[in-house]
């Protein structure tokens, strides 16, 4: 199960599920992994939907590396994801916006 409040959101991969999580190590990594821009450049293109399937795989494996996952890019592009590509894009989506949320639930 996976905590929304911690950043946490949950993907299936070959029907297994797993979390993923953008911690400080795994933004760190897409960082790196980033050809052009930075991270808010990325979060412009989610929010104005100009993102790319490159986009939504640099954000799913560190988010995934961050939730424990031993895997890689090369790994990753030959499983089949919970709900196709809609659904990746929308974990991808999910994971960015949490890594930058205040944790826990939101105040009444």
């Amino acid at each position: 199960m996976v905590n929304p409040w911690a950043g946490e959101v949950a993907i299936v991969i070959d029907g297994q599920p797993h979390v993923a999580k953008l911690t400080l190590g795994a933004l760190a990594e897409l960082e790196a992994t980033m050809e052009s821009g930075g991270l808010i450049d990325l979060v412009e293109r989610f929010e104005a939907g100009g993102f790319t399937a490159r986009d939504v795989l640099a954000l799913i494996v560190p988010g995934l590396r961050g939730g424990g996952w031993q895997g890689n890019a090369a790994d990753l592009a030959k499983v089949e994801i919970g709900g196709g590509l809609l659904a990746a894009a929308r974990i991808a989506a999910d994971l960015l916006a949490r890594a930058f949320a205040e944790p826990g639930p939101p105040a009444k």
